[in-house]
């Protein structure tokens, strides 16, 4: 479940409450106010749908505690802050399956893995070469090459693990890799940490937080052992451990989501019937840090629904919401999608 909620799954990341439909924040100062003639202090701006909706934001807003508009705050921040970092998802540059045996690799032509143009000049056009057999990944750099691991340098051979809960990462400069392993099969995965969709990214952005979408729910367990085929979006199926399910009622009307993987909270992926038009179109995630006691009652907050990683880079691998995690009623809260 780490590789869904980090990763997958606890990326996080931050932005503006009420930062939808051209919410403006105020950013003059009282002497610039003041001086400001009145019939301009004084003039409309934005469209009737525009302020008509701010007022409705800033009045759900008010209602809302101030320690819980903090909480939702500073995770939007520590969302913002996990996205941007180095090796995030807005750095991936490229996703390789290997073959088994010898695979070169660099930014040149005749390699088995040919990085992209963008990272010509960081080293050589062959950097090494990455040797899959055994079950495992051994990378081996050429003469004069070194790279770093966890900060230190390193030359020459070494075996690259493949640990879901804390990726490998090997750089050379600003260029990092790390290897993935799924069922048997051994992927590259490759970070421009001077990548201009990480330098132009403008910012996640989110509904406002609305106490509607603040819901109380029922943690439910299945029997020990249950598991869910999961099918991500390059039609790939896992089966994930499926301890329990949430239930609780929106609108006057139940619903039912299954959790995914095993974990000390509660992970979901999730659709609702704003995907494809505000939302992001596959999927978002939900993640409930503490897993409450079986069948009682606590907090599910869909103001904090997030993209998967999949809405920022080609090079990710996002699950899919199995069908019972796909609600018809519109979620509107959490975070919103636009094309990057």
């Amino acid at each position: 479940m780490n590789s869904h909620s980090a990763a997958a799954a606890r990326t996080f990341a931050a932005s503006i409450i009420a930062a939808l439909l051209g919410l403006v924040a105020a950013h003059a100062s009282p002497s610039d106010a003041s001086a400001a003639p009145q019939s301009l202090t004084k003039q409309d701006t934005g469209s009737p749908k525009e302020k008509s909706t701010s007022q409705k934001a800033a009045r759900q807003k008010a209602e809302l505690p101030l320690e819980y508009i903090a909480d939702i705050e500073a995770w939007h921040e520590k969302m913002e802050t996990s996205l941007r970092r180095d090796n995030g998802w807005l750095t991936l540059a490229g996703r390789f399956t290997m073959k088994p045996g010898i695979n070169t690799f660099g930014t040149g032509k005749n390699n088995d893995i040919v990085f992209p143009p963008e990272l010509a000049g960081v080293g050589p056009e062959r950097l090494g070469t990455l040797t899959v057999a055994n079950g495992k990944v051994t990378l081996n750099l050429d003469i004069g090459i070194a790279m770093k691991s966890d900060g230190k340098l390193f030359t020459g051979e070494r075996s690259m693990g493949t640990d879901s809960g804390k990726r490998d990462w090997v750089s050379l400069d600003y260029l990092a890799m790390h290897i993935i392993e799924r069922n048997g099969t051994f992927v590259l995965r490759l970070a421009d940490n001077q990548s201009t969709v990480r330098k132009n990214f403008p910012g996640r952005i989110w509904y406002p937080t609305n106490r509607k979408f603040l819901v109380d729910a029922k943690y439910v367990p299945y029997p020990e052992g249950r598991t869910i085929s999961i099918v991500n979006i390059i039609d790939e199926v896992s089966d994930e451990p499926c301890p329990g399910y949430v239930e609780f009622k929106l609108n006057g009307k139940k619903y039912k989501l299954d959790v995914i993987g095993e974990d000390d909270g509660l992970f979901f992926v999730i659709r609702d019937g704003t995907a494809g038009k505000t939302t992001y179109r596959p999927s978002r995630f939900l993640f409930v840090d503490k897993k409450p006691a079986p069948n009682t009652t606590f907090k599910l907050d869909f103001n904090k629904a997030y993209n998967p990683p999949c809405a920022f880079s080609d090079f990710t691998t996002c699950p899919l919401p199995p069908t019972q995690n796909i609600m018809q009623v519109k979620i509107e809260a959490g975070e919103l999608y636009r094309k990057h």
